[in-house]
């Protein structure tokens, strides 16, 4: 059991990485193709397909893992019947969600982004959610069978799918409009989850043989309770706190129009948006990914300690946590400081990507920090007290953008993102040595 979970481990961490890298890759390509008025309209694009995303996939992907995990450990028939329901499911609640989302495209476009050239982008956008929800219910069943080699396989195929169509639909649509082109990358990833879920379908036919059998499908108990109760708090928070995450999204671009004013306007908003969003950010948060993996090994030991009542082990592995993030952290803050324009200059032929490097790079020790104590404490069963430091956060975040941004435009957004890490991560860190010592 214990290789198996050290292979799981090793697959997953070296997936990860190779998937960031081709990410951030496609991330740079895509920057330079669209330039920063396309980036800011991809990303608030992204912005409105995130809540969608939300509403058809994170309530059944929890649910999956958890429902099929018990019943493989009871009844296998009773867990095929299991998998069949979550499948309706996955494809009821993606369906909506790709209804909702093509019929309120064209409103959203025009009310909520302020910019009628999102439409397309939303609408193909859309086509990608039945698929991406039936893929979590397999992803799931994988999960419950400690099988990660699937779910890696197919997380592979699908980037290189999305980058070959990105590539070469970006490649021969060169002076298309900004909204045609956002269009096509949408379009891209919709068929990327598409050939992602024929693959996952093959893996389990191969799996269900191994699994079940000819064992016939039976309905399991409770399925509809049972269900609900883990849709209904996981989809009811997280569609809450991507509601808010999109609206911040919202309101930077036009907050910053504000400031900017005739000498600008909504195009240079934009640009700015799509800097900091597209180019910067991505780059700041990609030596997280190396440091996140190693999450993968700590967070479940953290999390048996903490249950075993192991204090003397709980604290050494927090405090080699503590140090790590630490230590890495302020060597990827130091770089980014030192090297972030010349670095943006390679990447993206972009000053002000640089100048957004070097302004945030001493906070990264904090924002790191944040997601790793954040991780601690789901460990430790503190979500609730995530959720509500996440929600106020949120809150805080968009009342200050809605003030300053008017004010004292980019500037005024970068001090924000600051004095939010410096609170979430006040809040996180408190909690966490509170809980600590609450079990002493």
């Amino acid at each position: 059991m214990r290789q198996s979970y050290f292979k799981n481990a090793a697959l997953l961490t070296g997936s990860d990485v190779v998937l960031r890298l081709a990410g951030m890759g496609l991330r740079i390509w895509l920057a330079n193709a669209l330039g920063g008025a396309g980036m800011g309209l991809y990303q608030l694009v992204l912005a409105v397909y995130g809540l969608f995303v939300t509403l058809a996939t994170a309530g059944i992907s929890v649910a999956a893992a958890r429902l099929l995990t018990e019943e493989l450990s009871r009844d296998k028939a009773a867990a095929r019947g299991m998998l069949v329901r979550l499948v309706l499911a996955g494809l009821t609640l993606g369906g909506l969600a790709m209804a909702a989302q093509l019929a309120t495209a064209g409103l959203a476009a025009k009310w909520w982004l302020g910019d009628v050239r999102a439409a397309a982008a939303l609408r193909t956008s859309a086509l990608g959610l039945p698929w991406m929800a039936v893929s979590a219910v397999l992803r799931g069943f994988f999960l419950a069978r400690r099988r990660v080699e699937p779910n890696v396989l197919s997380q592979l195929a699908e980037q290189t799918v999305r980058i070959a169509a990105v590539v070469w639909a970006l490649s021969r649509t060169q002076g298309w409009p900004d909204g045609s082109r956002c269009a096509l990358v949408l379009a891209a990833t919709a068929l990327s989850e598409a050939v992602s879920t024929a693959l996952m379908t093959l893996f389990y036919r191969r799996e269900a043989a191994r699994c079940f059998g000819s064992t016939a499908p039976r309905p399991p108990r409770e399925v509809s309770r049972r269900l609900w109760d883990i849709l209904w708090p996981v989809e009811g928070g997280r569609a809450l706190s991507s509601a808010l995450h999109t609206a911040e999204n919202m309101l930077v671009p036009a907050c910053l129009a504000v400031y900017l004013g005739a000498s600008g306007g909504r195009t240079a908003a934009l640009e700015q948006y799509g800097t900091l969003k597209g180019m910067a950010l991505p780059l700041l948060n990609f030596p997280f990914g190396l440091l996140g993996s190693l999450a993968v090994l700590l967070m479940p030991e953290i999390t048996q300690a903490h249950i075993e009542g192991q204090t003397a082990r709980l604290n050494a592995l927090l405090d080699r946590m503590l140090r790590l993030t630490g230590y890495f952290s302020m060597l990827a803050g130091t770089l980014f400081w030192v090297w972030g324009r010349p670095l943006a200059q390679l990447l993206y032929h972009s000053p002000e990507a640089g100048f957004y490097l070097e302004t945030l790079a001493p906070a990264m020790p904090l924002m790191y920090l944040e997601s790793m104590v954040d991780g601690v404490l789901k460990g430790l069963g503190e979500q609730l007290a995530t959720f509500r430091y996440s929600l106020l956060d949120s809150v805080f975040r968009i009342t200050a953008i809605r003030l300053v941004l008017p004010q004292y435009g980019m500037a005024g957004f970068l001090w924000i993102m600051i004095a939010s890490n410096v609170m979430t991560c006040g809040l996180n860190m408190r909690r966490m040595m509170k809980k600590i010592k609450d079990n002493r």
